[in-house]
């Protein structure tokens, strides 16, 4: 994940297929951190810039993260906050049903979803103060039901029309609240992979950064 073709943490700046190395490598600490699923490597960077790299060297794997000694990126893209927010109101519609199902009376998670689509078809600095105040109300409702982390997927997605570092968020809310609906250990795990290839789908109609 990158910044600017410049890393978020350190001072190392990148070049299309040019290999970096260090030589000390420390999960969250030293070497070149990536992530095998895009969903998982959103949840540590808000993106600016995607990128697809290859490794080498040293290493440390993690269920979610990785380290590396040797790094180089191959292919990279601009990711935008509306591409955050459509993948936080993804999420959350994923999810929505079940809140639904258990308080038909409550429109909060509902009216969050849509001030952020609302955002997304008009990111005007009024549609995004009502997506926070929606996003505040559906976190309300996150705090009054049992179906807490689905309700905080549809707050989340409309916080993203307001900070899009909580598009991830919504992404795994809406996971917790998936294998919480539905009782089995792989269903989170589902969820995310399915809001993963959404990610990649989305990320093939992003502009594509051909040069250093």
């Amino acid at each position: 994940m990158l910044n600017g073709m410049k890393s978020e943490s350190g001072n190392c700046k990148w070049k299309l297929n040019e290999w970096k190395k260090e030589d000390k490598i420390e999960i969250c600490n030293s070497g070149f951190h990536a992530s095998k699923r895009l969903i998982d490597a959103m949840s540590f960077v808000s993106p600016e810039i995607v990128a697809e790299v290859e490794v080498r060297g040293k290493k440390d794997i993690q269920d979610d993260k990785q380290v590396w000694s040797e790094m180089r990126v191959i292919k990279a893209w601009k990711w935008t906050k509306k591409d955050s927010v459509a993948m936080a109101i993804y999420s959350a519609e994923l999810v929505i049903k079940n809140f639904e199902e258990e308080y038909p009376d409550d429109d909060r998670p509902r009216k969050a979803i849509e001030a952020a689509k609302l955002w997304l078809e008009e990111p005007t600095k009024k549609n995004q103060k009502a997506a926070s105040a929606a996003a505040y109300a559906a976190a309300a409702a996150s705090a009054d039901s049992a179906y807490s982390y689905s309700a905080a997927a549809y707050s989340y997605s409309a916080a993203a029309a307001y900070a899009s570092a909580a598009a991830a968020a919504a992404a795994y809310s809406a996971a917790y609240a998936y294998a919480s609906a539905y009782a089995y250990a792989s269903a989170e795990e589902k969820l995310l992979n399915k809001i993963n290839k959404w990610c990649i789908k989305r990320l093939k109609g992003c502009e594509e950064i051909c040069s250093s």
